[in-house]
């Protein structure tokens, strides 16, 4: 029998919640049974009325069994007529709290002889029954019941059911709702809504007759309930499915280091019911989420039409040539590191050309495709084909005041695509590393309105190299003016970025990058300046919030707080920062990103989201070599974003800058995200002004006299005095 303790201090596996800033569910850490747990007062009325009536009409008046329900028992066991049982609901608490019927500790002699198994184990239900009882209150005992039962779809217990079913809270369920899954308690997978729709209504038609017949409804109250149909908002709970599915796999392996480091095992995270307080605000990672499937359908199709029924992973023809061609043997060398290829070489060894043949062979697969999964037979071959052909995306928003994280989007779909381009994927950041060289010059001398000559800059043995080495402008050509730093990094202007790391050299460079925050291995070179590095969208976001930060590196946080199923706080987490640029610095290099929302600047086409009007930004794009990545990094003083956009492959890619560039490709997921995030007035993140430290005063970009012969660009010149750079040390 279960000793006392047990039954003081009943075990049963709940999930974990997965909870945002807001106070929603993002999702859950299960294992088998998803199963969420809830108060009494979470139950509604109606619920409790259907079940009593349906399940237990005798349930207030009782001690644990009822006598017309042994009576039953009795006479199955006579005739042998299985339907002769109706179990009490604190029986069925029994029941499915302490698995009598499975569990091998609970089995003595008896249980090896049929009939008296059965009765062994009835009896065994009575008791605990009454004892529970004896220990609980009637309402106790109905939400113990309610949070252990099963409701099929893995979902356990109402609240979870509530939730795969409907998408509600158990309070929020209609009267019909509530007899529909009461219903489905007798037989879970017989009476499933959406598998067995016919045999739902119909069992949930005897729930309502049940409430009529014990006053829990009129007549015309049934009569009206039976006739309405069943509408779900069927969800259920999956590791695949749900908002922030990429965010949550990341968020399981640092949630399981930290319980482990406190003493937990790890499956605990699966089975102990923690709260875990995430810093998504759910409202923008719906935001994030929309804004990626609004971008990414429309460049999929762009980029379908560009390709057609070509292949798109291509290779230059020449070094010097702008033509592509096909990579020979692209798709083959590609199954050779699926795990179908490794399952088959097991049986097959070395022996190619049958494994090959037989991820030739069609089977049926159920694939994604924008317009919804399909069902449809092909072959592993091909479909590694039809995967290739997409493009993904990374999106990161963090409030750069706390390195909260409040919206992660790893890419178009988890469940067919796991890898995470926002965490897991390195990627060269083209020009989005520019900033890492400006920050370089202007900690080390030099003013924003420093003037640098956009021409060739060439890197020979004195810098290190084999052989002589020239930057290019993007589109090949030099204009020979003179810039200021904020206009050259406003229209990315390569040559400017040359002569900046030829001066300052890429050690230099590479230590300021890992000073702001940049972890990964950078390659000491002045191809640096050009962004050849392999760097993630999380720690460059990383990076780029210190300019925001008034200079402040910020640890990126995801978790507020963990609790246990009690509430109580098993673990608190707390902003980590750290001084690494002066408040002068991080705010000229804001001013010299602002460039790029600026007229000429490669982000301007931001404003026909609407997000530049009344509201600061500093930004910049990014594109690779061979339009590989598309980068987009947009700031604001209280939130910054990434993304990035690019095939799984590097060799699945535009073939023109007109279509590849970053601010094509990238910056418009951007846009729309933010446009999404000011629309909804409930958010603390309005449009506003960058923080101004104090003894810096703004002048434009650099406001120069009419004899120096150089035009005065758009800037901030309707707000500010006018000053020159000559006259006034306290001018960036």
């Amino acid at each position: 029998m279960p000793s006392v303790d047990d039954l003081d201090n009943p075990k049963s596996d709940v999930a974990s919640e997965i909870i945002s800033s807001d106070n929603k569910i993002l999702g859950k850490f299960f294992l088998y049974e998803n199963r969420s747990n809830m108060t009494f007062e979470e139950i509604p009325e109606s619920f409790i009325n259907a079940l009593i009536a349906t399940e237990d009409v005798r349930f207030t008046k009782h001690s644990g069994i009822d006598a017309r329900s042994m009576l039953r028992v009795f006479g199955g066991l006579i005739t042998f007529n299985k339907k002769g049982g109706g179990s009490t609901i604190s029986q069925q608490l029994a029941k499915n709290l302490f698995k009598l019927r499975q569990d091998e500790s609970y089995e003595g002699f008896l249980y090896n002889i049929p009939v008296l198994r059965t009765l062994t184990i009835k009896a065994k239900e009575w008791v605990t029954a009454i004892k529970l009882e004896r220990i609980y209150t009637k309402s106790e005992i109905m939400t113990m019941y309610l949070n252990t039962i099963e409701f099929s779809s893995n979902a356990y217990g109402l609240k979870s059911a509530s939730k795969t079913y409907f998408k509600k809270l158990p309070k929020d369920l209609e009267p019909e709702e509530s007899a529909l899954l009461v219903g489905m308690i007798q037989n879970p997978s017989k009476y499933n809504p959406k598998f067995f729709p016919k045999n739902s209504k119909s069992r949930r038609d005897v729930v309502i007759s049940q409430m009529v017949k014990f006053n829990k409804l009129t007549p015309e109250e049934g009569e009206s309930m039976t006739e309405m149909p069943i509408i779900l908002n069927y969800a259920p709970e999956s590791h695949n499915y749900g908002v922030a599915q990429y965010f949550r796999e990341y968020l399981k392996d640092i949630v399981k280091k930290d319980l482990k480091k406190l003493g937990y095992e790890e499956s605990d995270l699966y089975t102990k019911g923690f709260k875990i307080y995430t810093t998504i605000d759910s409202r923008m990672q719906n935001y994030a989420e929309e804004a990626m499937k609004t971008h990414m359908k429309d460049q999929q199709t762009k980029f379908n039409n560009v390709y057609k029924y070509k292949n798109p992973w291509v290779q230059r023809k020449s070094e010097n040539s702008s033509q592509y061609v096909e990579i020979p043997n692209f798709i083959e060398n590609n199954a050779k590191r699926t795990d179908v290829y490794r399952m088959l070489k097991e049986t097959y060894g070395n022996d190619d050309k049958a494994i090959l043949a037989r991820m030739r062979e069609k089977v049926p697969m159920r694939i994604f495709t924008w317009n919804g999964e399909r069902d449809t037979v092909m072959s592993h071959i091909d479909s590694i084909k039809h995967y290739k052909r997409f493009l993904n995306i990374g999106l990161l928003a963090m409030d750069p005041r706390n390195g909260n994280i409040k919206a992660w989007v790893g890419g178009i779909n988890f469940k067919h695509f796991k890898f995470d381009n926002v965490y897991q994927s390195r990627r060269q950041p083209g020009s989005t590393f520019k900033p890492f060289v400006y920050v370089t010059a202007i900690d080390n001398g030099f003013s924003t309105c420093e003037k640098v000559v956009d021409e060739p800059i060439t890197f020979g043995s004195e810098d290190g190299l084999s052989r002589s080495y020239t930057p290019k402008n993007s589109d090949g050509k030099y204009s020979y003016a003179s810039l200021t730093l904020r206009q050259a990094l406003g229209q990315s202007i390569n040559s400017v970025s040359a002569r900046l790391i030829k001066e300052f050299k890429p050690s230099k460079v590479i230590e300021y990058a890992h000073q702001l925050g940049i972890k990964s291995e950078l390659p000491n070179s002045p191809s640096l300046c050009l962004g050849v590095g392999e760097v993630s969208l999380f720690e460059l976001l990383a990076g780029y919030a210190v300019f925001a930060n008034q200079g402040k590196y910020t640890e990126p946080m995801v978790l507020v707080r963990i609790e246990d199923k009690n509430g109580q706080v098993v673990k608190e987490y707390l902003p980590d920062q750290k001084e690494v640029l002066s408040k002068e610095t991080a705010y000229k290099m804001i001013h010299l990103m602002r460039g790029a929302t600026a007229g000429g600047g490669t982000a301007v086409g931001l404003g026909r989201f609407g997000v530049l009007d009344g509201n600061e930004v500093a930004a910049k794009t990014g594109t690779t070599s061979n339009f590989s990545d598309g980068w987009f990094m947009g700031m604001t003083q209280d939130l910054i974003g990434g993304v990035w956009v690019g095939g799984e492959d590097r060799a699945i890619h535009f073939q023109s800058i007109e279509l590849g560039q970053g601010a094509r490709i990238a910056m418009p997921a951007w846009g729309l995200f933010m446009q999404k995030v000011y629309a909804d007035k409930d958010l603390e993140y309005k449009k506003t002004k960058f923080l101004v430290p104090e003894g810096i005063r703004i002048a434009g970009d650099c406001v120069l006299s009419p004899n120096e012969g150089f035009p005065v660009p758009q800037g901030d010149l309707s707000t500010q005095p006018a000053l020159k750079p000559a006259d006034d040390d306290e001018l960036l």
